[in-house]
């Protein structure tokens, strides 16, 4: 690997774990874009640049997940009920969607990313993630299916899904925010090995780009998860400290901006 991709990687781990640990946010909305662009800059596999971003990214949340869903556990945040009731078919969407994403043309994933993070943007800008209506009907099971298999398309630990979902069944924000951590861990897990296993690059459009497994960069995934693990407690400590409602605008923004920057990298 070159220094300067080396570089890159470093700074995008570093800004992704800060703003988890800042925020309480997760990376694929930053990770997605900048790792298509990344991708794209530095030619690898720019034919599957957008596939092999998504699932990177989905990789680079494994150890954000576990680091706050351990967290939450230790404070008795999660309500394992919930957890046990939609982990498993959450477990087979994953899977199931990972199947169908290697068919997805390039345009259409990056369309659907783009705007759904502009959605999830619109919530986080006027702070409306957590509201809830009335009480669903919609059972865990057929829930978990659904989040399941939306997270792992767009590379997410799916926590903007399940924290409404959970709160509109009754559980107070707090356990919903770290039973929704405990889920987003198998979600990470299921959709790296539907990635993994699913992605597939001809030996042509690979090249010498030997430390790919699927649709998942390897090198990417080490350098991001070592950087964003080792600056999430920083964001953590700092969020007592900064206006929080203020950043969570401004990266809602920055959200918007990556997702159109993103798009216009794939479409022309």
């Amino acid at each position: 690997m070159e220094i300067e991709l080396i570089i890159q990687l470093s700074l995008l781990g570093l800004v992704v774990g800060f703003a988890a640990g800042l925020l309480g946010v997760g990376g694929g909305g930053i990770l997605v874009p900048m790792l298509t662009s990344i991708y794209l800059a530095e030619q690898i596999v720019p034919s599957h640049a957008v596939h092999l971003a998504l699932g990177t990214s989905m990789a680079c949340i494994i150890t954000t997940t576990l680091s706050s869903a351990f967290s939450h556990y230790k404070n008795h945040n999660v309500d394992w009920e919930s957890v046990k009731a939609m982990v498993p078919l959450i477990i087979v969407g994953a899977i199931a969607i990972s199947f169908l994403v290697p068919f997805i043309n390039t345009s259409f994933l990056a369309v659907f990313f783009s705007l759904f993070m502009f959605s999830i943007s619109i919530k986080l800008f006027f702070n409306k993630q957590h509201i809830t209506a009335n009480k669903t009907k919609i059972p865990p099971q057929l829930a978990g299916l659904g989040i399941g298999s939306i997270s792992t398309l767009v590379a997410i630990g799916g926590a903007v899904l399940i924290v409404p979902y959970l709160m509109s069944r009754g559980l107070e924000m707090r356990r919903a925010i770290g039973s929704s951590a405990a889920i987003g861990f198998p979600i990470a897990i299921s959709g790296t090995i539907g990635y993994a296993i699913n992605g597939h690059i001809s030996a042509e459009d690979l090249g010498n780009n030997q430390a790919i497994i699927g649709f998942v960069h390897i090198p990417s995934v080490i350098i991001i998860s070592i950087c964003g693990f080792v600056m999430a407690p920083v964001g953590v400590m700092m969020s007592t400290k900064l206006p929080v409602k203020v950043l969570k605008k401004i990266f809602a923004v920055l959200l918007v901006c990556l997702s159109i920057k993103m798009l216009m990298n794939v479409m022309l």
